[in-house]
């Protein structure tokens, strides 16, 4: 009988989700090569998809009248004069947007679902050799993950516009003011709520590519044993709800780093301003991508843990 330490079983039932998953952070800093991979694949779709967002953007700009003036002089000191420039504007920049949106959107999507599916799957054999190859499964797993997330961002805009009935629209039919703190507040409380709820009930999603490269499964079949882990899910939930408290902080850090030059904006040129913004946001993305990363490598670990203690005959826990 070996020592206690060195059972598999002791091993699994001892680990915790984020011990695994320090020490895969460590790892994935040792081998840049996968982060690079991350960032290539990302890239390779996001640059195109960023030139004709912009493109169509400024072609709908330039083919329409937008009262720029107008919008210049918003203040928040005048929240009711501010909505109505912001509708007026909206009012004009809108249907051709929406018309624009009817075919640039599904082509995204479509494209994002292929670049994405073939990208994480280079970076997960990338990280074990041992995996299977599965291009056509994980483009249906990434479709699928893809429209739960729309219908994330489906609840998201719902409980704006409700937050919005009681913070603003009440008030201005009761000829009061909007009170723009409390919409502010709940905005905020429906944003942090919803991005931890996502990342809590997420994980079957994110693991299940895992697991048809690693069981040679159908898109199906994965999702299904996606949600049938036994112990495990405990740990991958643990998981995916600190890469949601990551993504938070990185996003804190993003905004504190674009903060850092305004004490010294009247003696900053705009051309610093621009390069140090577009600084902050090369080093957020590849933040992004790094923990990605880790978040793959993380799931590949400890499915390595869970089989061998499997192997031992793990009782369920």
């Amino acid at each position: 009988m070996g020592h206690p330490i060195q059972d598999p079983v002791a091993r699994w039932v001892r680990v915790r989700g984020t011990q695994s998953f320090v020490h895969t952070l460590s790892a994935c800093w040792r081998r840049p090569s996968l982060t690079a991979l991350e960032v290539l694949w990302r890239w390779a779709y996001g640059a195109p998809a960023i030139a004709v967002v912009a493109y169509e953007a400024m072609r709908v700009l330039r083919e329409t009248r937008v009262d720029g003036a107008a919008l210049e002089r918003m203040t928040v000191l005048d929240p009711m004069g501010a909505a109505q420039t912001l509708a007026q504007a909206a009012a004009v920049l809108l249907p051709p947007l929406l018309k624009i949106a009817e075919w640039l959107g599904p082509l995204l999507a479509v494209a994002w679902v292929a670049v994405s599916a073939l990208g994480r799957g280079a970076v997960l054999l990338r990280a074990d050799a041992r995996l299977h190859r599965r291009p056509g499964t994980l483009m249906a797993l990434q479709a699928v993950r893809l429209a739960a997330l729309a219908g994330s961002f489906a609840v998201w805009f719902r409980c704006l516009r409700a937050a919005a009935g009681v913070a603003v629209n009440a008030p201005v039919a009761a000829g009061e003011e909007p009170n723009l703190v409390l919409y502010s507040a709940l905005a905020i409380v429906a944003t942090l709520g919803l991005f931890t709820l996502w990342a809590v009930v997420s994980w079957g999603l994110s693991v299940a590519p895992l697991l048809a490269m690693e069981r040679n499964l159908g898109a199906a079949a994965s999702l299904a044993a996606a949600f049938r882990l036994g112990p495990l899910r405990s740990k991958l939930v643990e998981i995916n709800l600190v890469m949601g408290i990551v993504k938070i902080a990185l996003i804190v850090l993003a905004m504190v780093l674009s903060a850092c030059p305004l004490p010294f904006e009247s003696v900053a040129t705009p051309e610093f301003m621009v390069w140090w913004y577009a600084g902050v946001t090369l080093l957020y993305l590849i933040a992004s991508d790094f923990f990605h990363v880790v978040h793959l490598v993380a799931y590949v670990e400890l499915g390595k843990v869970y089989e061998e203690a499997d192997s031992h005959a793990l009782p369920d826990i």
